[in-house]
């Protein structure tokens, strides 16, 4: 731990040492008491722009609540747009913090961040990387501060919500764009800096262990598995290393204990589905990191601890820009490929399964017992039988049922929502050139039922039922969209009807589902092309 308490100390001094005496974040200045507001977080970044030519702002968004979303570019030398860092060498690394306005470590470490690199113009970091930081992603939920929120959180008394001004959750908000703050995240960043690297910063909940950092990769199998591979082989067990022997910080891949009650059974981490911005990203063909800062562990120590992840994930892709571009560039030639042939082979998971990872995994756990009295989630409590475990890591997901990928997608219905939707999440959209009269698979609904909880406003939609081939008649204008596009394994899950997180899910097709009398149901008016000599 030497060089951890060094590194604070450095840093209270570096501080000092600054003519700008409102550097410090709220953190730093309040002794690790108190976490920045809005307005603490906007003076900052201020100051930072106001003192440095390598850093400049922009506004991807504004909340329900009419807050500025802001995030920061830093590069040296400066780039005046996203179309001059599309044709730059170096590589483009998109850091969010504070998605949910009550975990809050990531909103002072990002700030600690951007300091550092503005005052280390000349670092590594900033001789191969580009970085975009956006500090408070959640602004309206971050303003609700409480000593009722995060109640279990050790450190600060007083923070935010988990949702945004709609009352919605943003990090389920990958596929169906409901809220300002991830719409301007895609229109204002994944759209146009098209960064190879996202990290998205959290508090875990969860199991008992000593690391008070962890951190995962993306995992839905519906993206390219050599990136996935990458991830899991690679870069993140070499960040893993770096933090722990150059930063002094003990840290674990994110996960839980499958059952708390018996750790040996293995840890795993469960959530796979792009609705989730990490595995949407992923879906993306672009590598992307969860970090999870572990709750039970001092405020400082979180902070600390993350600021260090973020400077390792740095210099990781600094050290390493080249081989990380050309690997994006590779998936993206193979997923166009893959819609452009669409072999047999070319399949998309409609159902899958998560295994071990072919490696193990270390943790300092400790041992739960059960509360008398208390059921469901929050039934545990740490007992002190600290024992070290080397368990399966359940982190790998696998097709179970899988469908053959179309060579195209045509949308039958015209309506406003959907198109902008797929517009929103930078897919490319064709349309017919003539009339038409193709060969096509249809689905048809056997059953529909709706979730019997609302989640996100949603009754999303369980279906039931299968595709036959039918020859069907397409006017001229109508939708098509190819899966031959850099975002084809996104396409097939926005618009496949069996996926687990389509927009058939979220209920963006209902009204063109069932007749107003009767309970029969129409076929689900999007189409899958399989063979594209049928469009000549």
């Amino acid at each position: 731990m030497k060089y951890f308490l060094g590194l604070i100390i450095g840093i209270c001094f570096s501080i000092s040492s600054l003519s700008q005496t409102n550097m410090n974040t709220t953190a730093e200045s309040s002794n690790y008491a108190l976490t920045s507001t809005y307005a603490d977080v906007m003076n900052f970044v201020d100051v930072l722009e106001k003192g440095s030519d390598i850093l400049r702002t922009e506004t991807i968004a504004k909340t329900i609540e009419g807050r500025d979303i802001k995030i920061m570019i830093i590069a040296n030398p400066m780039v005046n747009s996203y179309k001059e860092a599309l044709k730059d060498d170096r590589i483009t690394v998109y850091i969010q913090a504070n998605i949910h306005a009550g975990e809050v470590e990531g909103k002072e470490a990002t700030q600690m961040l951007a300091r550092y690199l503005v005052n280390k113009p000349d670092s590594e970091i900033l001789k191969n990387c580009i970085v975009i930081i956006n500090p408070i992603l959640n602004a309206d939920g971050n303003e609700k501060f409480s000593t009722k929120n995060r109640t279990n959180q050790n450190g600060p008394a007083s923070v935010g919500v988990r949702y945004n001004g709609q009352n919605l959750d943003l990090n389920r908000d990958g596929i169906k764009l409901e809220t300002p703050e991830v719409r301007g995240v895609l229109n204002n960043v994944l759209n146009t800096w098209d960064p190879s690297i996202f990290v998205d910063c959290h508090t875990t909940n969860g199991s008992y262990h000593k690391e008070p950092v962890t951190f995962t990769w993306m995992m839905n199998p519906n993206a390219d598995r050599d990136l996935i591979n990458y991830m899991r082989d690679k870069m993140m067990p070499k960040v893993h290393k770096e933090l722990l022997t150059k930063y002094d910080v003990e840290n674990v891949f994110y996960g839980e204990f499958i059952d708390r009650l018996n750790i040996d059974k293995g840890w795993i981490s469960y959530a796979s589905e792009p609705r989730y911005l990490v595995n949407y990203v992923g879906v993306r063909n672009r590598l992307a990191i969860l970090n999870e800062n572990y709750v039970y562990a001092d405020f400082q120590t979180r902070v600390i601890g993350n600021y260090l992840l973020l400077r390792s994930i740095l210099d990781y892709a600094s050290a390493n820009a080249q081989e990380i571009k050309t690997n994006i560039k590779l998936a993206d030639e193979r997923t166009i490929a893959r819609g452009e042939n669409n072999l047999v082979t070319d399949s998309f998971a409609i159902e899958f399964k998560v295994y071990p990872t072919p490696e193990k995994i270390f943790i300092k756990a400790f041992e739960a017992d059960t509360i008398p009295g208390i059921r469901g989630y929050w039934r545990y409590k740490q007992s002190d039988r600290q024992r070290d475990v080397t368990v399966d890591y359940y982190a790998d997901y696998f097709p179970t049922k899988s469908i053959r990928l179309p060579y195209a997608y045509i949308i039958d219905v015209t309506d406003k929502d959907i198109i902008d939707n797929i517009k929103t999440h930078g897919i490319k959209i064709d349309h017919l050139k003539n009339d038409i009269e193709v060969a096509v698979e249809q689905f048809t609904f056997s059953g529909i039922k709706p979730n019997n909880r609302l989640n996100q406003g949603h009754y999303t939609n369980n279906i039931n039922g299968n595709f036959e081939l039918v020859n069907k008649e397409f006017q001229k204008g109508t939708i098509i969209i190819k899966t031959s596009q850099p975002l084809g394994w996104l396409v097939a899950y926005l618009l496949e009807p069996q996926t687990n997180d389509g927009l058939l899910y979220w209920n963006y097709f209902d009204k063109y589902l069932a007749p107003q009398w009767g309970g029969n149901f129409y076929p689900y008016p999007v189409y899958r092309l399989m063979d594209k000599s049928e469009l000549d």
